[in-house]
Order: structure tokens, then sequence, then C-alpha cells
């Protein structure tokens, strides 16, 4: 390639590089206008502000809040030094210097902030012209044309490009930095936009130049995975490839990497693990109730997928490295992982949703209700049947309109039909009031079969209850349980939008279409949502769900039927699943078959876990999803089992909002062949 062309590709790679600061500081912006932290600077930096989805606002709360840990706890611990400093790589327009200044946190310490020169000379033309950001330099500021595009007592602004080493350490030298003081360098989703050469170069360059310093970096990690494919194919989109990745894909690989280039000590944590135990529980629960918020699946995954970062030199700046979680119950779970992975094959048809709800009501039939997808959200119901040349999604006729839903039950009862209960329209507003939908196939017997049926009927009833009804709520279940020879729809967990999380259980009798009170002995499983619970033997097996504290469960507990009532029996699963939530589940037999989910462990994602209900024994299966051309990501879809005798599983809808990375829905469905599993 001529020189000159390769010259062309780099710059515009670099403008790309720079334009990813003005998009990170609007939405920096946008949280701290919610509250999420206080920064009155950062707003000087936009020309507007725009309000971000509340998804958006936690994901960047939480990188502040992780770089201001260890910020803050890199000065406590240099109070008493002659001097400090802060070295800021690709510094954008981070308010980091005018903060910490306004707390009068900046005795004995200056801000080094080094990006590239056009980008600092924006930020300085920036500063220059607004009162309040000016009002925070010196009185008299020395006009400066670069390198140095503006030097105060506390603050020092340099236009380098940061891959140029001589350069920097030049410029540096220049602006008056210190080598031998103690040193915080900070570098915010910076160096992986480098060639992985040159960020170790810039890596192995702080540690030799800087023998008292602290190296904080926040970056991307988990590139494989199916966020991770989407997370990576965005950067790519914006000619931003995040390099590091490849050759650094997780935090134990990020660890060794700062070893390797000369650091004593490192911790490095994803941000799950940040914020669930070095943000106290109190602040979490403000920033949680700051706005409504139903993407818990999407938070979890963002955090899974970058990290915060300390590496030492110096027994001084050893002693800000972040702690190490304690260890959990979790962290000490060794599953048994079975060396089969279970084939995934797509079914060439369009159909996509988040936050359906499915019922098999015949053979080959599956009725599906709710959900959002790229259309919008789903008020009518569809019927996705096979028939002789394969699956295919068919209309209703009249259409059976339930009212916008999602994350409801729609749950098959004896003598037929399906009940549809809950859900909500948004996480301000949950759906009231119970539905019946009967269906009844269009045309003469056996036309189910027939290529030429495009329609089913369903008939929809809306069901009169009385008792005391639970109240409204959305990922919950609703499982048909029976008690002295009559049927009853059990309701159990969920959340609405006052409760994080619900425990509380109701039973509907089917026949009276009443709410009856029926007694419950044991003790009941903690409060939780987006779990699973199937009938078994006239009762229900419950697995997993998102707890109270923000982490999911692992528990397999059975609401089993007793002469007085029912009573929760926990069983002990050997050797014990991870936790997770937001998966589904089916009983075979006596086995209890968990699909998909959310994680909080940094090994791949959930497959197919098999509990044997009367053993207690538990095995792991991982997915081969390489004939699947997107990525799959299983939560917030629904499963169906479609052959009891070649036990198949039928996955429809699924995906989620990535983060700032966009939507991603599951475009079709997909088989699993659990024989291998099932024996």
């Amino acid at each position: 390639m001529p020189t000159t062309n390769r010259k062309k590709q780099k710059q515009g790679r670099d403008t790309a590089v720079q334009g990813t600061n003005d998009s990170s500081v609007v939405s920096k912006v946008s949280a701290a206008a919610q509250g999420y932290f206080q920064d009155v600077f950062l707003q000087h930096f936009v020309s507007k502000v725009a309000r971000r989805a509340p998804l958006i606002n936690r994901g960047y709360y939480v990188r502040w809040r992780a770089v201001d840990h260890c910020v803050k706890r890199f000065l406590q611990i240099t109070e008493n030094c002659p001097v400090r400093q802060i070295l800021s790589l690709g510094a954008g327009f981070d308010s980091l210097y005018f903060r910490l200044h306004a707390d009068g946190a900046l005795d004995r310490a200056v801000v080094f902030e080094v990006d590239f020169p056009d980008v600092t000379r924006r930020k300085a033309a920036l500063i220059t012209s607004n009162i309040t950001l000016k009002g925070m330099l010196d009185p008299q500021l020395p006009s400066l044309t670069g390198p140095l595009y503006m030097s105060s007592s506390h603050y020092r602004l340099l236009g380098v490009d940061v891959r140029e080493e001589s350069q920097v350490e030049e410029a540096l030298g220049t602006a008056g930095l210190e080598w031998a003081a103690p040193t915080l360098i900070l570098s915010e989703v910076v160096l992986t936009y480098m060639e992985t050469q040159r960020s170790d170069a810039v890596i192995s360059w702080a540690a030799k130049l800087l023998p008292q310093s602290l190296f904080v970096m926040y970056e991307q990690i988990h590139p494989h995975d199916p966020f991770g494919r989407i997370m990576q194919d965005h950067f790519l989109k914006l000619n931003s490839t995040l390099h590091a990745l490849q050759q650094y894909p997780d935090a134990a690989a990020q660890t060794d990497r700062f070893l390797d280039k000369g650091w004593e000590q490192c911790v490095c944590l994803d941000m799950n693990d940040f914020y669930l135990t070095l943000v106290p529980e109190e602040e979490r629960h403000r920033v949680e109730s700051l706005e409504p918020f139903d993407e818990y699946e999407e938070w979890h995954q963002k955090c899974s997928h970058y990290f915060i970062l300390t590496a030492c030199r110096g027994s001084l700046t050893a002693q800000a490295l972040l702690t190490h979680p304690p260890a959990s119950p979790v962290s000490s779970i060794s599953p048994s992982w079975s060396p089969i992975a279970l084939t995934v094959r797509t079914i060439p048809v369009c159909m996509e949703g988040l936050g359906m709800a499915s019922t098999l009501v015949n053979t080959g039939q599956v009725l599906l209700t709710g959900g959002s997808s790229r259309v919008g959200r789903g008020a009518v119901a569809r019927v996705f049947l096979r028939g002789l040349e394969g699956w295919r999604s068919i209309s209703v006729e009249p259409p059976v309109d339930l009212g916008v839903r999602l994350y409801h039950t729609a749950t098959s009862v004896p003598g037929g039909g399906t009940v549809v209960y809950g859900g909500r329209s948004s996480p301000l507003n949950p759906v009231r009031g119970l539905f019946k939908v009967t269906h009844h196939p269009c045309g003469p017997p056996g036309s189910l079969d027939s290529e030429d049926q495009g329609a089913v009927k369903l008939c929809e009833e809306q069901i009169v209850c009385t008792g005391d009804p639970p109240l409204p709520r959305w990922r919950h279940t609703a499982t048909t349980v029976s008690h002295k020879g009559k049927d009853f729809l059990f309701v159990f967990g969920g959340k609405n939008e006052s409760e994080a999380v619900l425990g509380d259980g109701y039973f509907l009798c089917l026949e009276q279409q009443h709410w009856t009170e029926i007694p419950v002995e044991g003790t009941a499983p903690e409060a939780r949502h987006s779990h699973t619970a199937y009938s078994y033997h006239g009762g229900a097996v419950v697995f997993g769900g998102l707890g109270k504290s923000g982490v999911p469960l692992g528990d397999t507990v059975v609401l089993r039927p007793i002469e007085r009532g029912f009573c929760w029996e926990r069983i002990e699963v050997e050797p014990p699943p991870f936790p997770r939530y937001s998966h589904s589940a089916h009983v075979i037999g006596e086995k209890l078959v968990v699909v998909g989910g959310v994680w909080l462990h940094s090994v791949g994602v959930p497959g197919v876990l098999v509990i044997n209900l009367t053993t207690g024994s538990s095995v792991e299966f991982s997915l081969d999803t390489t004939s699947v051309p997107w990525p799959l990501m299983l939560h917030s879809f629904c499963s169906e089992l479609t052959d009891q005798e070649n036990p198949e599983l039928l996955l429809i809808g699924g995906g989620g909002n990535c983060f700032s990375f966009g939507t991603h829905f599951n475009p079709q469905p997909v088989t699993v062949d659990l024989r291998p599993a099932l024996g």
C-alpha cells in the first residue's frame, strides 16, 4: 500500500478515536445531570446536554466511581509527600483537575493531561473562553503554542501523541513532571485503541521511568462471547478497533501483562466485582433508585466486559492497589463440565423479540405473546407452527390483542387454554388482570400440516377473579400445581415498580377463578425475579433468579404437595451450579434442564445445565454454536420442548440492549439437541 494511503488511513483512525471522547463526555454529563455523581464542570465541555438511557447512565457511573475510587485512594496515601502527580493519558475532555481543585484535593499535587494536539487545542480554547473553568487556573497564564498548551500551578495540558514515547517523555520533562515523585498514571479506554505493541510499550515505559507510581486502567475484556462480539463490531464500525482484546482477553491476561512489563503488583477486577464489593450497599441503593430500570441482563453483561486495574511500582503506591473481593460461596464453585457440546441449529424463519412469553398449545404449535422487537412492542399474539416443510410463523385471525406487555407469563392449564398473567408496558407501568386464550385451528382436522394454512383462530377472554390478588408484577413465574384434586396457578416472585424483588406466592383456583390461601410450610426461597418454576409432581421446582442484593441465585427449591397444602424443600445439588437468572427451564422425567441465562462467572456464557432431581447431581453443557452465523444471546428469550421422544428445545427470541453498542435481537429461532445431555 502506498505510504500516502497508509498515512490517510492512520489519520482517519486517529480522528475516529478522538470522536469517542466527544460521545463519552456527553454520556458523563447525562449521568451527572441525573444525580449519579457530582460534577458541575463536565457541562462546560459539551455544546448540548443529551439525556442518555438509564443503562448508559449506570454504565458511566460505575466507570466514574471506579476511577474516582482509585484517585482518592492515591491522594490519601500520598498526602504527606512533598510532591505528587496525576498523569492522565488520552485525557480528552475529562474534568478531573477541576473537580479535584474544587474539592481542595490538589495540595502539593499537579495534574498532567496528554492527548492528541487537536483535542488539547480544543480543550484549551474551551477552558480559556469559560469564566468558571478559567477562574480555576492561575490569574496570569503564559501564552503557549504547544506541545504544552496550558500551564498553571496545578495543571498542565499537553498535546502529544501518546504513542510517541520520546516526544511524550520530552514534553512531560519540559512541563515539569518529576520522575521520582509518586505518580498516578490514568488510562480510561485509551491504550486499547493503539496497536498492542504500542500500548505494551507505553506500559513498559511508565514502569521504567516512574519508580513510585500507580497505573490505573479502565478497558474492555471478553471479546469472544456474544456481547463481546457485538461490542467489537461496534468499535470496528466506528473505525476504532479494540486491539488489546485479542492478546489480553480477560482480567488474568491483563494482570500478567502488567507484571511482565515491569510492574511489581497488579489487581484487576471486572466491574461486577468492583460494584458489588467496593461500592457500599447504601450507595448502590441510592444509585439504583435514581431512575426506573429493568435492564439487569445488559447491566451485568456490560460490567462483565469492562475492568478496572491497578498496578504499582514502589512500596508506597502498593497501598493504593484495589482490594481483591472477599471469598464468597460462588467463588469456590467448581461445576462438572461435560466434554460434550450440544448442537445448536438455526431455523430459517425471521422471528425476533425480547421479553415474550410462549407456551406449547398443541403438538408443533407454539403460542407467542407480547415482547418487543425492531418494529416496536407487540400487543398481538402469534403462532409458530411446524408443518411438513418445517417451522413457520402464522398470523392470528381475528387478531388477539392482549395489550403491550413484556416479562409476563403464559401458562398452559389443564383442560386446555393458556393463562396470560402480569408483565409490564414500561418499568413504571405493570399490566393488571389475567386473560385466558383458547386455541382453535382454522379449517378441517389435519390441516395443521397443510402448507396452505396461513392463520389460526385464538379466542381470548379476561378472567375476573375473586379473593385477594397478588400485587401487579413482572419477571415472575406462574405454574400449574394441584391440591386436593383441584388445579391452581401458582404465582411466585417477580418485581414491580416499587419493589425490586418479590418473595410472595399466590394460588389461583382455576375452576373457581378465586385467589385462594393454601398453607405452605418450610422455609420459603428468598425473594427473586427472573427465575424459573416448572410443574413437578403436582408442585413446582424453582431455580435461580436475581436476588435482592442484585446477585444471581443458584438454588433449587421444590414446592411439594402435602396433605395440608404444600411444603418448601431445598435440594442440595452437587456440584453446586453457577448462579444465573433470565434463563428458561423444563422438567424432563426426573431431570431439570436449565437453558441460557446470565451469570457473573467470567468463563463464557451459560449453556445447558442438567440437574437430577432425584440424586441432586448436576452437569453443565456448553453449546456448539458454530453453525449460528450471528451472536446468540440467551436471555429474555422463550423456550419450548417440542419433542419428548427425541428431546429437542426450540429457543425463540432473545437478545438485549448492549449498552451503547446497539440493541441485538436474535433474528431466528434455534434448536438445541438435548439427547446427549439426557443420555
